[in-house]
């Protein structure tokens, strides 16, 4: 096995070093019930050299499930009577399960990057769980507002 060095660049460099994405969402509103299902998301992600993508698409996707259990279902709740948590365990706090786990598409563009370090590598990490709470939210809003509007002014 050959040697080799590498000096990182400064943390100051013009250069953006991290991972980026962009998530999507298609949801459905129940209005009479007011409950949301996610039915599907897409998420694309620009990790650098990906070097196993299995385990990439397994972080990726683990995160937008994530991101959606930020968006719709977790919640802290207080006491009004004593300011206690109300849900002080994971007994009493809402997180997705496997029902609510929509069908997920993940895609890697591939970008060399040899200004991060010499394999091109990123950290793929909890990146899909930034736009997913996002994604999810926007699609909500978008699909209430467009209820909203076939309330006011129905479609002929």
């Amino acid at each position: 096995m050959g040697g080799g060095s590498w000096n990182p660049p400064p943390h100051d460099v013009p250069h953006g070093l991290a991972t980026f994405d962009a998530q999507f969402a298609e949801v459905a509103v129940d209005p009479d019930l007011g409950v949301v299902r996610v039915r599907r998301m897409t998420g694309v992600f620009a990790p650098g050299r990906v070097l196993n993508t299995k385990t990439a698409r397994s972080q990726a996707m683990g995160g937008m499930l994530w991101g959606l259990s930020h968006a719709l279902l977790e919640s802290t709740l207080v006491d009004a009577r004593d300011g206690r948590w109300a849900n002080t365990g994971l007994g009493e706090y809402l997180v997705p399960v496997n029902a609510d786990a929509p069908d997920i598409d993940i895609e890697f563009v591939d970008v060399q990057d040899k200004v991060v370090n010499p394999l091109g590598v990123k950290g793929i990490g909890e990146i899909g769980t930034v736009g997913a709470a996002a994604a999810n939210t926007n699609a909500t809003v978008y699909a209430i507002a467009e209820r909203a509007a076939d309330v006011v002014r129905p479609r002929s």
